[in-house]
């Protein structure tokens, strides 16, 4: 998809998706997880902020989405939630941060829409310092036969309405990577992945 019709098409999903930023969605899997961030923390497709509220207090969050009606509504999450933060509006498949640059890098429910989530995960293992860490909370394809199933006829038109892939195999995706994975966490029939993972480095 046309990355500025794909920018435009989330620019229209903010409001639904501070709704579920407010409803907290996804509370007990985004608390688990992020309970771990520390230091100087980079959110990629940070969306309308959701995983502010589940921050410690003394993190400090670089945030970034290619949406400016997104990253409006995760200036006013920040705020609320008491997080340090500072915006940038620009493409994740484009970022270009020095080496070694954070303590925590965080993703969530974001790997569903890159054009190459390995080469984004390959960034993230160059942004993130020696003994960082990568927190990652993606959706994929369920192991489930009937649910995997179902997931493949519905992409072509989740992705035609929402801007996103059903069928990404996240598994896969991490063995690509050159990310060490320490612990990790599935549900719903292995569609939901929780990642605890550290960067690998050459002088490892």
């Amino acid at each position: 998809m046309n990355k500025e019709k794909l920018i435009r098409k989330f620019d229209k999903q903010a409001n639904i998706y501070e709704l579920r930023r407010k409803q907290q969605s996804e509370r007990k899997w985004r608390s688990t997880l992020l309970a771990s961030a520390k230091g100087r923390v980079l959110e990629v497709a940070v969306g309308a902020g959701a995983n502010f509220q589940f921050y410690p207090k003394d993190v400090e969050v670089t945030a970034v989405d290619f949406s400016n009606e997104m990253l409006s509504k995760a200036k006013d999450s920040a705020a609320e939630s008491g997080i340090r933060a500072t915006f940038l509006q620009s493409d994740i498949e484009l970022l270009a941060f020095p080496e070694n640059s954070f303590d925590t890098i965080v993703s969530t429910l974001s790997f569903c829409g890159y054009d190459n989530p390995v080469q984004v995960l390959e960034s993230l293992n160059f942004f993130c310092k020696p003994g960082g860490q990568i927190l990652l909370m993606e959706h994929g394809l369920s192991s489930n036969l009937f649910i995997g199933s179902a997931q493949k006829i519905m992409e072509p038109l989740f992705m035609r309405i929402i801007g996103c892939h059903l069928d990404r195999d996240i598994v896969n995706i991490l063995q690509q990577s050159k990310v060490r994975i320490h612990r990790t966490e599935r549900y719903i029939f292995n569609a939901v992945h929780l990642v605890w993972a550290s960067p690998y480095k050459e002088a490892d």
